[in-house]
């Protein structure tokens, strides 16, 4: 396996991609160049949909491929190109053998939630500070703790204190990886519905639950029934925007709306389609992504 490295301003990085594509490249990927560095730019999508720049200001390129000669071939063909203008060849070489697993592994670190409450991968020991453990790795659902939104709503969740939600009925609507539900099963909610409308996402669900030994019921959305003290949402602004409604029935009175998936600019967008069945406030922010709530 050989791997072609090149550098490209943000204009080209799509083109790039797509020529490299073109070219059989087995696989590509771009990183900001100026990674770790005074210049670093942060770059947050929302999840499911693309993302807001196609690169960085100065983006490095590196796709694989099979033998040297085609990697080679590559550089050139591209090197011709008009649009190739403004792009420079880094170099070409071979990929180290590695211990892919291991590697992937070294990636998902435990994420602190609060000093006390952490979400750690099975292959790691929970720190030492930590007393209440969320056990999940990386899977075919969102949620893994390492995303702002995510992060956000367990804060809240281990953040309201007094045993708020002993006994409580919750609703984890656009469950994913059932992060959310799980983090009140842990601050001792009684029922947790989670429903998705992925059925991978469902069974995701299902399998962390078992793993972290808490009892909920996950389901596609019509699973959802009743009114509940607190109702969890980490989906994307838009579908929360039509979703008003229906999350707000589900709320019982002097319960919580609990919203993620929304950018800092989408705040008032957020309150005006709320603002008919309940009072939005932005109650937490990270990374340019913004926690809104209301008690109903």
């Amino acid at each position: 396996m050989f791997e072609l490295r090149l550098m490209a301003p943000e204009d080209r990085v799509e083109w790039l991609g797509d020529a490299l594509d073109a070219l059989d490249a087995l696989s590509v990927s771009v990183e900001d160049a100026d990674a770790q560095t005074d210049a670093e730019q942060a770059l947050f999508g929302e999840p499911g949909m693309p993302p807001p720049k196609e690169g960085w200001q100065r983006s490095r390129v590196i796709a694989l491929f099979p033998d040297e000669a085609a990697a080679s071939e590559a550089a050139s063909v591209l090197a011709l190109q008009d649009l190739f203008d403004g792009c420079a060849v880094l170099g070409v070489g071979p990929v180290p053998d590695q211990d892919w697993v291991r590697l992937t592994q070294s990636q998902f670190a435990p994420v602190e939630i609060t000093p006390e409450f952490w979400i750690v991968p099975t292959w790691h020991e929970p720190p030492a500070q930590a007393k209440q453990v969320i056990r999940l790795d990386p899977g075919l659902a969102f949620g893994t703790g390492t995303h702002p939104t995510t992060r956000m709503c367990l804060r809240w969740i281990a953040t309201q204190g007094g045993g708020a939600f002993a006994d409580q009925r919750v609703l984890d609507y656009g469950c994913g990886s059932g992060i959310l539900a799980i983090g009140a099963a842990k601050f001792g909610a009684r029922t947790i519905d989670a429903v998705d409308i992925d059925e991978a996402a469902v069974s995701s669900t299902r399998l962390n639950a078992e793993a972290n030994s808490v009892q909920l019921n996950a389901g596609l959305p019509e699973a959802a029934k009743g009114e509940y003290q607190t109702v969890l949402a980490n989906i994307l602004a838009t579908p929360l925007k039509v979703l008003a409604p229906l999350l707000r029935s589900h709320v019982a009175a002097g319960g919580s709306l609990v919203l993620a998936g929304i950018l800092e600019r989408q705040a008032d967008e957020l309150k005006a389609a709320y603002a008919p069945y309940a009072a939005l406030e932005v109650s937490d922010t990270e990374d340019g992504w913004i926690l809104m709530t209301a008690r109903c």
